[in-house]
């Protein structure tokens, strides 16, 4: 056999080995693996290499050696999944760098990691003074993790006991030009209503490059053609001031009316429809 048809033929064949073996090993950002996991990876892509170009020229040996690089970390996982001894010992364990609000700076020593590191760490969770952290620690994935003091942390709706409404997740309804109907029965819509839209807009199907729909019957669209400038939908807010509009409408005509029945019922209509806002605020306001 010539050898540039060996290569060929061991390259498909690693090839395909080595996507199985990938994927059976779980997927893993390259940036949360442990220094070891960076290691095997690294070590199993040289072995592949190696028999890719017969510098390890036994077949059967090379596929031995990566059989094991692949079948030790599974089952070491395995292994982590039941034993806390195995997992700090396999993964490392996390370490404490800021507690109560002071710098631990033993534990920076044990850890090789500088003052100045740590604050370019801390700056990439966007806290840029080191006394609005109550607990600060380092994963053993290398990545800080930071917990602000209470009360440095943002507001939530949840703070102020301000109910709103769960958001789902927009869905792609156009994509380079062309639609896409899954995500439109996804989200319970049609072609007519997104023609409607397209028409209110003033474009057509062949200049939008993405197109999303959300869960409030809003649609974001992003043009090739980037001169040109869309008003985004504010279909919750128009309806919101729609009806603030109308409360005060009511009010209005409740003072200026001489008859005591047509009050009455003006100011009834503009109390049920000012409870009616407060109810749909969450929904209409973000």
């Amino acid at each position: 056999m010539q050898e540039w048809l060996e290569i060929l033929l061991r390259s498909v064949l690693l090839y395909l080995l080595i996507f199985a073996a990938i994927r059976y090993m779980g997927k893993r950002h390259v940036a949360r693996m442990t220094p070891f996991a960076f290691v095997n990876y690294v070590v199993i892509a040289a072995i592949t290499s190696l028999l890719v170009l017969k510098i390890i020229p036994n077949l059967i040996a090379g596929l031995v050696a990566l059989f094991v690089w692949v079948s030790f970390p599974v089952l070491l996982e395995h292994l982590a999944l039941r034993s806390k001894v195995i997992h700090d010992l396999l993964h490392g364990r996390e370490t404490v760098l800021i507690k109560q609000g002071k710098v631990m700076e033993e534990n920076l020593k044990q850890v090789r990691l500088s003052g100045e590191e740590l604050l370019k760490s801390l700056r990439t969770k966007n806290v840029f003074n080191t006394a609005d952290v109550e607990f600060a620690v380092l994963e053993a994935t290398g990545e800080v993790n930071v917990l602000l003091k209470s009360d440095k942390m943002p507001v939530t709706p949840h703070d102020i006991e301000w109910k709103v409404v769960p958001q789902t997740e927009p869905q792609t309804v156009i994509l380079d030009g062309n639609i896409l109907n899954d995500a439109l029965t996804e989200m319970g819509l049609n072609h007519n209503w997104l023609h409607t839209q397209l028409v209110a807009a003033g474009v057509s199907l062949d200049n939008i490059f993405i197109a999303q729909a959300d869960s409030n019957g809003e649609l974001y669209m992003d043009l090739f053609d980037d001169s040109i400038q869309l008003p985004q939908a504010k279909v919750r807010e128009l309806l919101y001031a729609n009806l603030e509009k109308s409360q005060a409408d009511l009010m209005s005509y409740a003072l200026e009316t001489q008859d005591s029945e047509a009050k009455n019922m003006y100011s009834a209509n503009s109390k049920q429809l000012e409870n009616l806002i407060q109810k749909l605020r969450p929904y209409l306001l973000r």
